[in-house]
Parts: C-alpha cells; sequence; structure tokens
C-alpha cells in the first residue's frame, strides 16, 4: 500500500516537473479548444479546433486540422539544406540559424508547409518531412519516418513509412471523406456522438442530417 503511494506521488512529481517547462510558441495560431503539452516547440503553425500536441515536440511551418492527435517527440517539418550548393553548411547562407560564423551570405530559406489534415492521428516519436500532406483519418505510426504525401484513411509505419492497410472499407472512407463530420460545430457532433462507435450506423444518420 504504501509502495503504490509513494509510486504514486513520484509519478505526480514527475508530470508537475514536465508541465513546468512550459512550450515555445511563436508566430502561431493554436484555437482555444486546442492544447500544447510542456516542452514542445511551435513555429509559424495553425492548430484548428480539439487538436492536441504531446511533450517534447517540434513542429514549424505547419498547418494542422482539427481533432489532430500527436503523440509526444513527433518532428513536423523543419529546415532544408541546399544539396545543389557545393556545401549543406548553412555557414555559407544569410538567414539565422544556430552556427556564430558566416563565411558567406547566399539566400536560401525554402519555406515548405506541411498539412496535416482534421481526424489524424501521429504516433510518438514520428517524423514527418517538410511539405508532405497527410490527408484526412490518416494514421502515423509510433517511429515513422513519413517522406511522401499519405493518402485518406491510411494507416503507415516504418522507415520510410509505407501504408499497411486502410482504416475502413474504401465505401466508408468514401463516405466519411463526402461527410466532411469534421466541419459540422460542436453542437451538431454532440447529438452525433452517440454513433461515432459505428462508422456504418454513423454514416447512415450523417446522410439525413
Amino acid at each position: 500500500m504504501i509502495g503504490r503511494f509513494v509510486i504514486n506521488v513520484q509519478y505526480i512529481f514527475a508530470k508537475l516537473i514536465k508541465k513546468l517547462r512550459g512550450s515555445a510558441i511563436r508566430n502561431s495560431v493554436i484555437h482555444q479548444n486546442s492544447k500544447i503539452e510542456a516542452g514542445s516547440s511551435i513555429v509559424r503553425t495553425k492548430f484548428a479546433r480539439h487538436s492536441f500536441c504531446g511533450y517534447d515536440c517540434f513542429i514549424v511551418d505547419a498547418d494542422i486540422g482539427a481533432f489532430v492527435s500527436i503523440g509526444a517527440r513527433v518532428t513536423i517539418g523543419g529546415a532544408a539544406h541546399p544539396m545543389h550548393f557545393v556545401s549543406t553548411s548553412p555557414v555559407f547562407l544569410s538567414h539565422r540559424d544556430s552556427v556564430r560564423t558566416k563565411l558567406a551570405r547566399y539566400d536560401y530559406l525554402p519555406v515548405l508547409v506541411t498539412h496535416v489534415e482534421s481526424d489524424v492521428w501521429i504516433g510518438d516519436g514520428a517524423f514527418i518531412k517538410a511539405g508532405v500532406r497527410i490527408h484526412v483519418g490518416a494514421v502515423i505510426g509510433m517511429g515513422a519516418v513519413v517522406t511522401r504525401d499519405v493518402p485518406p484513411y491510411a494507416i503507415v509505419g516504418g522507415n520510410p513509412a509505407r501504408v499497411i492497410r486502410k482504416r475502413f472499407s474504401p465505401k466508408i472512407c468514401e463516405d466519411l471523406l463526402a461527410s466532411q463530420w469534421w466541419e459540422r460545430s460542436d453542437a451538431d457532433l454532440i447529438k452525433l456522438g452517440h454513433f461515432f462507435g459505428d462508422p456504418e450506423k454513423f454514416i447512415e444518420v450523417i446522410k439525413r442530417n
């Protein structure tokens, strides 16, 4: 009993220490119903409603849809280096970065926006390459390295990430996409809430409404 109490206290203390770090959010728009956990850096990014980001994530130049679940230690976007130059080092580039000395000042700052559409789940430790589009309803496995677009309702994993299977049958995927349920108001979704556990029934009901 005492041992369990001590473990619980240690767990609560560890969580508190994590949260005390805070998050770094710059030039971003986070919906009031979305949440960014401590230790995460969010730069030039938009979060739509009811989305969340776990601990220690790095997200830059991204457009995050509604109802998106992002696990801990996820990287989305990031800097690109000029592979067609003599050197890939930022020492020869003009923009601000981590290096202390500049030996040249070539302009090179490609901005590739990464799109994570609505109802996407990204597992812990995943990496999403800048400029990729993850379509509605996709699931990104833990530790996956996503280097290309992910189709709607696809489950992907691995390095590089590959499609493992679809979440639903082609017909259900098609109907869910057509419904655009994520665009509906919270009030409408509360009424539909009883049917979220049964995709076929959900589609049947939403077609009538």
